[in-house]
C-alpha cells in the first residue's frame, strides 16, 4: 500500500517540523520526568499520576510517528508553483457568498495544515473541493449541512 502524499506549503512544513523537534526534544524529556516522579510515590498499581504520564507519554509517541510520516511523505507546493488562472493548492481566494453578499477568503491548503480559524481550507473540505480547479469568475455551489451555498471566485492569488 503506498502511503498518501502530504502537501504542505513552505510555512506548513516548517511548523511541522519545529512541532515534531519540541516534541522530540522538550515532551519527551518532561514526560519522562514526571513518570520517573510518579514511580517514586511507590505503588504504581493505583497513582493516577502514572497513568496520566504514560497515556501522555504514549500520545506524545503517536503524534511523533504521524509527523515523522507525514514529512517523509512530504510534497512542498512552492509560490511559483502556483497557477493563478485556477485555484490550487496554495491560492489565497476571494469568494463572494451569493446569498449574503459577503467577501470571504479562504487560503487553500493540504489537509495537514488546514486551520478554518485562520481561514486556511483543505483542499478536501467541502469549500476546497468545490473550488480547486475552478478560475476566476466561476460559480460554485458547496453542499454544507445547513444546504447548499453559492460562491462566485472573485479573485485568486498567492
Amino acid at each position: 500500500m503506498s502511503e498518501k502524499e502530504v502537501l504542505l506549503t513552505p510555512d506548513g512544513l516548517k511548523k511541522l517540523e519545529e512541532e515534531l523537534e519540541n516534541l522530540k526534544s522538550v515532551k519527551r524529556r518532561e514526560v519522562a520526568e514526571r513518570i520517573k516522579v510518579a514511580i517514586g510515590y511507590g505503588d504504581i498499581s493505583e497513582n493516577s499520576e502514572y497513568e496520566d504520564a504514560k497515556n501522555e507519554q504514549a500520545f506524545i509517541e503517536g503524534r511523533i510517528l504521524t509527523l515523522e510520516k507525514m514529512l517523509r511523505n512530504a510534497r512542498i507546493i512552492n509560490n511559483d508553483e502556483i497557477d493563478l488562472s485556477t485555484v490550487s493548492i496554495g491560492s489565497t481566494v476571494v469568494v463572494e457568498d451569493l446569498e449574503f453578499n459577503e467577501t470571504l477568503e479562504y487560503t487553500i491548503v493540504g489537509t495537514a495544515e488546514s486551520d478554518p480559524l485562520k481561514n486556511k481550507i483543505s483542499n478536501e473540505s467541502p469549500v476546497g473541493r468545490a473550488i480547486i480547479g475552478k478560475s476566476k469568475g466561476t460559480t460554485v455551489e458547496v453542499s454544507v449541512p445547513a444546504g447548499i451555498i453559492q460562491y462566485k471566485i472573485v479573485d485568486i492569488k498567492r
